[in-house]
């Protein structure tokens, strides 16, 4: 039944940023409603079922820090909880705080055009309801909006079809099955050791070889109790950390890998080799910065690949030539391992396209039977979902246009011409260079006090300047160019995605950013254009 709705704040997305900032909402007493296009919340944990799939951010620390009671009363599992637990989790907040009431579920928003007679923004739905409110908030997810490559002969292909960011929610029996995963990126790491254990036979096909490091996931026992017994300094000081704000319970080193003569280093890589997780790239300061320092971190994984790997041309093939870390850095259990097993080939497509056939997978005239084919194909990310949605500023101008050249944003938050509009960690903000979740939480307390702001002081609407964007997105970029992030062909940078500008999305550094954030304020919110009502 379509129909008009009024509210102050309209929401769009239930995943952990849509889910808060309708509990901050609340708490300032604010009508708001939440749209969203699964049946579920949790996003990208409701949509990210795959074999494998797990965080990898440590739970306790992948976590909301805003209620000490929720802190206390759930329990995680593991060291990095998996996709079950971590749904579960979001199923917990949602109860915990009764969120569901104001969500409307199955819902896909079609459009959002700002009413500048009205201050306000109109939001219509596939189905054709309206929600009218002066606020709209993006909580749409970095890595929402899956990347389907359209390789030649896929309409011809008579097996099963998936891709591991919109995985079925029943679940797939791969038992008996000869199964082919197309991509080798983070999602495929987490899904290939597991669907190798279920299929007859597996084959990878990789265009290019990804780092990953060793998870070294545990049960988490007594660890847990002492983490909860000062949650707050665990928080604190993980928002202090300039490599993104978790993992503060790791030492990271202090000095230049150069300081260091060539046992140290070795002895400190081993260290942080078996700690397990991210924290590898921890070990000397320089190894973002300078070229030849990150060169030798490389050497001593691909070293790990060739021990740990039987065949040296598998080996070589799974040995990355980049530089490490300027591309999502993978975290694995087995993932090397699995490619010592009879029942599981490696194909490499770097050269040789991949074509689908009636019966599978074929790359240089060889066609692979396959029964099933998975596309770990990764995400349209930052700016997809967005761009997917009819979105309509001043003087009727599409989203669209307005980043025709890449997005264009002032800290993330706002886009210029696009008033009363909110993007949760947007393309400009650290986002997926940093803990999420503590991310979201910045983000939507600073929302949520701009509003409260401009309502008490007869504002109607807050724009970002277009100077002040033009400056944050210079700022943005020369900040990742004193780094090697955008030494890669990432999907930091669109690269993944045909005819995408290139762009680098996010913004190294944590802690600078939240104190520019804190000092717009400050000054009087510095850079953007507030209009009286």
């Amino acid at each position: 039944m379509t129909g008009t709705q009024h509210h102050d704040v309209v929401i769009v997305g239930a995943g952990f940023a849509g889910m808060y900032m309708l509990h901050r909402a609340r708490q300032l007493s604010l009508r708001a409603v939440v749209l969203e296009a699964g049946t579920g919340v949790g996003g990208t944990w409701y949509w990210n079922r795959y074999p494998g799939a797990r965080c990898d951010v440590e739970s306790m620390e992948y976590s909301y820090s805003f209620d000490p009671d929720l802190e206390q009363e759930w329990s995680w599992s593991e060291r990095y909880a998996a996709q079950p637990e971590i749904l579960r989790y979001a199923n917990h907040v949602a109860d915990r705080y009764d969120l569901r009431r104001d969500i409307r579920f199955d819902t896909r928003v079609a459009s959002a055009h700002f009413d500048e007679a009205a201050h306000g923004w109109t939001v219509t739905t596939e189905r054709g309801d309206e929600h009218r409110a002066a606020f709209v908030v993006m909580a749409t997810g970095c890595l929402s909006s899956t990347n389907t490559p359209s390789f030649p002969g896929m309409d011809t292909y008579t097996g099963a079809t998936y891709h591991t960011g919109r995985w079925p929610h029943e679940g797939v029996d791969f038992g008996g099955r000869r199964v082919g995963i197309i991509g080798t990126g983070s999602s495929a790491v987490q899904a290939i050791p597991v669907i190798a254990e279920q299929a007859a036979h597996l084959t990878v096909f990789q265009r290019t070889a990804q780092y990953s490091l060793p998870a070294r996931n545990r049960p988490l026992g007594a660890e847990q109790d002492e983490i909860k017994a000062d949650y707050r300094t665990l928080r604190e000081q993980n928002i202090t950390l300039t490599s993104g704000g978790f993992g503060s319970r790791y030492p990271a080193g202090t000095t230049s890998l150069w300081a260091s003569p060539e046992q140290e280093r070795l002895a400190r890589f081993e260290r942080h080799w078996e700690v397990g997780g991210v924290y590898f790239l921890r070990a000397y300061t320089d190894l973002f910065l300078d070229k030849q320092a990150n060169d030798v971190a490389a050497e001593f994984v691909r070293a790990k690949i060739r021990e740990i790997v039987q065949d040296p041309a598998v080996a070589d093939l799974l040995s990355p030539a980049t530089t490490i870390g300027c591309k999502r850095i993978c975290i694995d259990s087995g993932y090397f391992e699995t490619f010592n097993r009879p029942d599981v080939r490696l194909v490499d497509v770097s050269e040789h396209p991949v074509s689908l056939s009636p019966g599978g997978v074929t790359v240089n005239g060889t066609e692979h039977e396959l029964d099933a084919v998975i596309f770990a194909t990764g995400f349209d990310a930052m700016t997809g979902t967005l761009l997917r949605i009819d979105i309509r500023g001043r003087d009727g101008l599409p989203l669209g246009e307005a980043w025709a050249a890449g997005p264009r944003t002032y800290l993330g938050l706002q886009v210029p011409g696009f008033p009363n509009l909110f993007t949760v960690t947007g393309p400009g903000s650290p986002s997926v260079l940093s803990n999420m979740i503590m991310s979201i939480e910045h983000h939507v307390d600073w929302i949520t006090t701009c509003i409260e702001h401009l309502r008490s002081h007869g504002v109607a609407t807050i724009e970002a300047d277009d100077d002040a964007a033009d400056a944050w997105v210079l700022h943005v970029n020369a900040v990742a160019d004193q780094t090697l992030y955008p030494t890669c062909n990432s999907w930091y940078l669109g690269a993944n995605i045909p005819g995408k500008p290139r762009v680098f999305m996010p913004l190294p550094g944590l802690p600078p950013y939240i104190e520019k954030c804190r000092q717009v304020v400050e000054h009087g919110y510095e850079g953007f254009v507030l209009t009286p009502a």
